[in-house]
C-alpha cells in the first residue's frame, strides 16, 4: 500500500545521517524495544526578522562569538576523533570523548556561554541562548512526560553533544529520575 513517493521518503530517511535512524532505531531493534519516543521539539523556533540587514547582523554576532579558543579546541578534538572513525572502536572512542565529564562545559564555553557574553545592543547572543534553553527544556519535558507514564522505566536518550549538558542539568532536577553515567554504558 505504499505509494512510490512515500517509499522514496522512507528510503531517504533510512540513509539520512541522523542519530534517530542510524543509532537509536538500530539499537532499539537490537535490544528488542518496541518503539522510540520522539522528544526533539522545535516549537521554540521562531521566524527571524524580516529585515535582511538585521538577519545578517545576528548571524555575524553569533559567528563572531563562536570564534574563540574553546571552539578551536572543540573543532580540533572532533577532527582528530573523526579521522579515526575507520579504526576499530573509532566510533565508540568518539562517543566516549563526547560523553566525557568535561564535554558539556567545553560546548558551553565554545557556543552558549560565548553567545551569552556577545555584546550586541540587540542582545543577539542572549536571544540565541534563550531559544536554545527553551528548546532543551521542552525536549526534557517530553522525556519526563514519557517517564511519568511508565514509572520505573529506563530510558536511553541519543542526543547531539550540544544538548547533553542541558539534558543532564534539567533532568537532574527531577524527583523521580536518576541519571546514569554514559561512560558506564560505553565500555
Amino acid at each position: 500500500g505504499l505509494t512510490e513517493p512515500l517509499a522514496q521518503w522512507i528510503e531517504n530517511r533510512l540513509t539520512r545521517k541522523d542519530e534517530t535512524c542510524q543509532i537509536a532505531a538500530a539499537l532499539a531493534a537490537r535490544l528488542g524495544l518496541e518503539r522510540l519516543w520522539s522528544v526533539d521539539d522545535h516549537s521554540a523556533d521562531t521566524p527571524g526578522p524580516n529585515d535582511p540587514a538585521e538577519n545578517k547582523a545576528f548571524e555575524q554576532a553569533i559567528t563572531t562569538a563562536w570564534d574563540n579558543p574553546a571552539s578551536k579546541t572543540r573543532q580540533d578534538m572532533s577532527t582528530a576523533l573523526e579521522a579515526r572513525l575507520d579504526q576499530p572502536d573509532g566510533l565508540l572512542n568518539l562517543y566516549r570523548a563526547y560523553n566525557a565529564p568535561d564535554g558539556p562545559m567545553l560546548v558551553y564555553r565554545s557556543d552558549f556561554g560565548a553567545a551569552l557574553a556577545e555584546p550586541s545592543p540587540q542582545g543577539f547572543g542572549r536571544q540565541y541562548l534563550g531559544y536554545w534553553e527553551t528548546r532543551n527544556l521542552r525536549m526534557v519535558a517530553n522525556m519526563r512526560d514519557v517517564l511519568g507514564r511508565y514509572p520505573g522505566a529506563r530510558m536511553l536518550t541519543v542526543v547531539g553533544l550540544s544538548h547533553k549538558g542541558y539534558y543532564e542539568a534539567y533532568l537532574d532536577q527531577m524527583h523521580d529520575v536518576r541519571l546514569v553515567d554514559p561512560l558506564s554504558v560505553l565500555r
